[in-house]
């Protein structure tokens, strides 16, 4: 008898286990990621205390219009600029100095209608004690996510 009711325990426990995963299982697709033909960017910085370094700046755009020069769309999308904004700054922070941060906005313009079509706000943190390459770590995480927002191709390392 006690081994019929735990057999029955049993098989309502799997019940309970498959209808709990067949609930999960949703039968509409996930929405799709708007993709955007992004033909230009301009890095700019919000005034900020200490001013964002110039190198900082140009990096982010070298490193950002060499994805976009490698990037090829098969089909026709929206066409858009991007306005990449470091709005915060902040460099040598933490007990050893070498926590460096920003705040990025990123907005996407259609070129067609002027529209801002999309936006994004990211933070981006590095280690590192050496402002140089801090600057260098910053610049290329700042492209990374954008390439990754995007979809942008990563372009080939030059030799």
């Amino acid at each position: 008898m006690l081994l019929l009711r735990s057999g029955a325990a049993l098989s309502a426990l799997v019940g309970c286990l498959v209808l709990t995963a067949c609930s999960s299982w949703s039968l509409t697709p996930p929405p799709q990621v708007p993709e955007y033909d992004v033909r230009s960017v301009t890095v700019v910085a919000d005034q900020a205390i200490p001013p964002v370094p110039p190198t900082l700046l140009s990096a982010t755009s070298e490193r950002i219009n060499a994805a976009i020069a490698a990037t090829t769309r098969d089909a026709p999308l929206p066409k858009v600029a991007l306005t990449i904004r470091v709005t915060d700054l902040r460099k040598g922070r933490s007990f050893n100095h070498d926590r460096n941060s920003a705040k990025i906005n990123v907005d996407a313009a259609s070129l067609e209608t002027g529209a801002v079509l999309a936006m994004a706000t990211f933070d981006s943190v590095n280690y590192t004690p050496d402002q140089t390459a801090a600057n260098d770590l910053m610049a290329e995480d700042i492209a990374a996510r954008i390439r990754s927002i995007f979809v942008l191709n990563t372009p080939h390392l030059v030799n």
